[in-house]
């Protein structure tokens, strides 16, 4: 059970002038507070010396207050943990008596809210409630440097000055900028300066800041079919009108763009490792994408999300590279190669466009913490990262190569594999059947999460129909010796279809 602050003081306002007793006024408080939950069950209340100090009372009100409460149920002594709140509170006050989450979702009715707010749909899906075999994201926890990470977090709180406590630039820390513009110059062939990276709360939040820097209400945007839905996300709220365009062998299928809609604001792509399918967008495909985006005046918003972990070549250079005219917006995440919880993501923004950006970023919140940052610095240009990197590829490799190997021998001709040669994922397809492909992936991964399998459906990465149902198998997190296990409990899922 989720613990709740212990020793709280409720919102109470005691006034000497009013003809109730003061008493009567802190019990009237309390009470209130527990019938409508916003003192839970179990919870510690401030002991009377401490409740009387608060209000500026003598303790006598308060005391005849707490007598009342205990002697009525609401609250309870126990020994070692003061007074709490009661666990079982009289039936008599709480059958009858609206909650505070029913009374807000009864208002809420009676009021406008945005349409903006109607086009997400809060997504509860059973695959995405768990850890374990197949969660997609998730990293190896457990071969993380921890030890060299806590180091130099103690090192930086050692290091700490009144300016720590203050505001950070809202570019994000220059030592952080510099040591990333510097790795991505060498890593990923960017051409780049510090002034012209912000660092953000992942990938998303890049996004969101380049749609509403680029992109206006009604623009129409191509995205991968497949593809990554979270960015779909994004520029629906930001009114667009989506452009699906085919992904094949070679990613991204330009020409059927150029068909679909040449004059098209912005295309979002995944060059590197194509989310989901896995597929590198082909050299021809890249050079026909800039070309359009220059003879055309469109943006291109470059998500390279995974592109350190490639197993059967070097990694592969970035869009952004190739790019003369400033038309790319290349976005990163150290998600994938350290840990998600760290929120810690970038984007490379054309040098015209910086104080735009920036403009945009401070209506959105004032800059992003700035301490990983500083211990991110000293942990890449210390070379923690780079090793981190080169044991990660070492491992993910393994595991991709266990996951491959057991579904040739599992599965067969059950299924067809896709990008099995980069990231932390592969993808597999099923035959095409007479069955709607949507229903069909849903039904099984939902069965799967029962069974702790927490494969994710390949179905909504469409924008339109799904041609094939498949599903998305993150490998990052399983050890290589639960992965058999976890296929056969697959192949038991697909034979009972």
């Amino acid at each position: 059970m989720k613990k709740v602050p212990s020793g709280m003081v409720p919102m109470i306002a005691v006034d000497r002038k009013a003809p109730e007793a003061l008493y009567r006024q802190i019990y009237n408080a309390y009470r209130a507070a527990i019938l409508d939950r916003r003192l839970r069950p179990g919870q510690r209340i401030p002991s009377t010396r401490s409740l009387a100090f608060e209000l500026g009372v003598s303790r006598f009100p308060v005391l005849n207050a707490y007598a009342q409460l205990l002697a009525e149920g609401y609250l309870e002594s126990r020994v070692g943990a003061g007074t709490v709140v009661s666990g079982s509170l009289p039936e008599q006050f709480t059958s009858s008596r609206p909650t505070g989450a029913r009374l807000l979702a009864a208002a809420s009715g009676t009021r406008p809210v945005s349409r903006r707010s109607s086009i997400l749909r809060l997504e509860r899906a059973p695959w995405l409630q768990g850890w374990g075999a197949f969660s997609v994201g998730q990293v190896a926890f457990d071969h993380f440097p921890l030890q060299v990470w806590s180091s130099l977090v103690a090192r930086h709180c050692r290091k700490m000055s009144a300016r720590s406590f203050h505001y950070g630039d809202q570019m994000g820390s220059l030592a952080f900028r510099e040591t990333i513009a510097s790795y991505l110059r060498t890593a990923r062939a960017l051409r780049c300066e510090a002034r012209q990276l912000m660092i953000v709360s992942g990938s998303q939040q890049a996004l969101e800041i380049s749609a509403r820097v680029l992109l206006d209400p009604g623009d129409r945007v191509w995205i991968e079919e497949p593809g990554y839905r979270y960015a779909r996300d994004v520029f629906a709220l930001a009114g667009c009108q989506l452009v699906p365009v085919p992904v094949d062998q070679e990613g991204l299928d330009v020409a059927a763009g150029i068909r679909l809609c040449r004059k098209a604001r912005a295309a979002f792509v995944t060059p590197s490792h194509q989310f989901p399918l896995g597929e590198t967008m082909s050299a021809s495909r890249r050079l026909q994408l800039l070309d359009w985006a220059q003879k055309t005046g469109s943006w291109v918003i470059e998500d390279d999300y995974d592109s350190e972990y490639r197993y059967e070549s070097s990694p592969i250079a970035s869009l952004h590279g190739l790019d003369s005219n400033s038309s790319v917006i290349y976005i990163g995440t150290l998600s994938k190669v350290l840990f998600p919880s760290l929120r810690l993501g970038y984007v490379v923004i054309p040098a015209g466009l910086v104080d735009r950006f920036l403009a945009i970023r401070r209506a959105m919140d004032l800059g992003p913490p700035s301490f990983h940052q500083e211990v991110l610095a000293d942990f890449i240009s210390e070379g923690h990262f780079a090793r981190h990197i080169r044991r990660m590829r070492v491992l993910y490799h393994q595991r991709r190569s266990a996951l491959a190997d057991s579904i040739r021998r599992e599965l067969g001709s059950m299924v067809e594999v896709h990008g099995s040669e980069a990231g932390m994922h592969l993808t597999v397809t099923l035959p095409a059947v007479t069955l709607p492909a949507r229903s069909r992936d849903l039904e099984i991964a939902e069965r799967a999460a029962r069974q702790k399998l927490w494969i994710w459906p390949l179905s909504p990465a469409y924008l339109g129909a799904a041609s094939r149902p498949g599903f998305i198998l993150g490998f990052g997190g399983t050890p290589v010796a639960e992965i058999p296990t976890a296929v056969r409990k697959l192949r038991n899922l697909l034979a009972g279809m």
